[in-house]
């Protein structure tokens, strides 16, 4: 029997994949591109098989006779060929993984070899966005805002995200030499060893860094939880996290699901778990109609704390999930937007290339019974943020739930004609980025 790790799949994140995270969905199967070849083999007509050809036919006239032959690149023509064929079926779940991506992903255990700093491609140079806390980039003195012109002798100009993050990775205990420049124009030659960098997936910090109401009060009644992702060290984390708040007498927790694209199914109901003593979480249901209901149980950390969940537009699969057990179990409000929509189990399957492809092969359903794959989650309370409010730190979501627990009304009027953040916009989280769009990142 294969053996299965399940991930929550948002599709979007194909293309925004940039970041810390492999956050790719609930992959239930893990297939070697051996065993994908011979159930396609079997399952496929020779007449069907044969009209593939076509495209190594497409492919050598157009180096032999395009009037623009600099134009032509054979792995961008191939990838929109898999991609072209993948977009008929109008599923974010069904997508291609280009082989760089996986070399620069973070696995289910949220955890990878290297120095601990997510960097960016901004200007033909390779700048350090954010060393992570006591990493081996932090402890060697990188900072946020740094440029590094070189690694290991080779410069970096030039270079893309993918291609710094593969060079500063490496196996645990090898060194990494970087040349830096600093913000104040120093330049240092450093020589790094790399580690097993965790990647923290709960954070208590507000943003800001500290808890405020729409008046500018700081609020110490309520506690704040922000899951990033769901790894393997998420519920642990979140049980430390809540125990903390139960017992220093908080009155209520806000829960930040914004921009949380999923993760481990089981690490998901986990969590679940903690908030519930009964009652539906999930139920899934595979393609034959057979379905499987997962179900809460007593004993969680925070069974009566009142909760207030923010969602947003790129809150997927997981946070989805989450958010839709505590709601329907009445132990949620939910505050900010209509989630993404997806909800599916998916298949990842090695391919010869070094890629993955993934396939949905189940959905899921709220335990009121809503599905939510192409529907999403709608809040109790909408609140939308601008690109101006993201710009300015003015977080009406945060600010809303803090009035919803607290039975306040200090969240501001929302700014006339808001425009809903473009993809990859942090949740108006001033202390991150000044700007409404983040440049992506990833971690080396």
């Amino acid at each position: 029997m294969l053996r299965a790790a399940r991930w929550t799949v948002l599709g979007l994140l194909v293309v925004s994949v940039l970041v810390l995270t492999f956050a790719i969905g609930y992959v239930v199967h893990n297939t070697n591109s051996s065993n994908s070849s011979a159930a396609a083999t079997a399952s496929t007509s020779g007449s069907a098989a044969d009209d593939f050809s076509n495209l190594n036919q497409i492919m050598t006239l157009l180096q032999q006779k395009y009037v623009d032959p600099g134009k032509l690149d054979r792995q961008t023509l191939y990838e929109a060929a898999i991609n072209g064929m993948l977009q008929t079926l109008s599923d974010s779940g069904v997508f291609y993984v280009d082989p760089n991506t996986v070399k620069t992903s973070v696995g289910p255990s949220g955890t990878f070899d290297g120095i601990g700093a997510t960097v960016a491609s901004q200007n033909n140079q390779i700048v350090i966005v954010a060393p992570i806390e006591n990493s081996p980039a932090a402890r060697a003195g990188i900072r946020p805002g740094d440029i590094i012109e070189a690694v290991d002798g080779e410069s970096t100009q030039g270079w893309t995200q993918e291609k710094a993050v593969i060079k500063i990775r490496g196996p645990r205990g090898t060194k990494v030499t970087l040349k830096v420049r600093h913000a104040d124009g120093t330049e240092v030659t450093l020589d790094i060893q790399r580690e097993q960098i965790k990647v923290p997936s709960v954070s208590t910090v507000p943003p800001g860094g500290v808890l405020k109401d729409g008046a500018g009060h700081v609020i110490t009644d309520l506690g704040y939880i922000h899951i990033r992702e769901f790894t393997q060290s998420t519920d642990p984390e979140m049980q430390k996290a809540l125990k903390e708040i139960v017992q220093s007498g908080k009155k209520g927790l806000i829960l930040d699901l914004r921009n949380n694209p999923g993760g481990l199914l089981q690490t998901t109901v986990d969590v679940a778990d903690e908030f519930l003593n009964s009652g539906t979480i999930l139920t899934e249901r595979e393609r034959d109609g057979t379905e499987t209901k997962f179900t809460a149980h007593p004993g969680g950390a925070a069974t009566s704390i009142p909760v207030v969940i923010l969602l947003n537009r790129f809150s997927a699969s997981g946070s989805e999930v989450l958010a839709a057990a505590l709601h329907d179990n009445g132990r949620a409000t939910i505050v900010g937007e209509k989630s993404f929509g997806k909800g599916t189990v998916n298949i990842s399957n090695n391919l010869k290339d070094g890629g993955q492809l993934y396939i949905s092969i189940a959905k899921w359903f709220t335990p009121d019974g809503t599905q939510i794959d192409g529907v999403g989650i709608k809040p109790d309370i909408p609140v939308k943020l601008s690109n101006a409010d993201i710009a300015a730190g003015r977080d009406l979501q945060l600010f809303k739930a803090i009035d919803v627990l607290r039975g306040t009304n200090f969240t501001p009027v929302e700014t006339p004609a808001a425009s809903t953040p473009t993809a990859g916009a942090a949740p108006a989280t001033p202390a991150a980025s000044s700007t409404p769009v983040p440049v992506p990142t990833a971690g080396g």
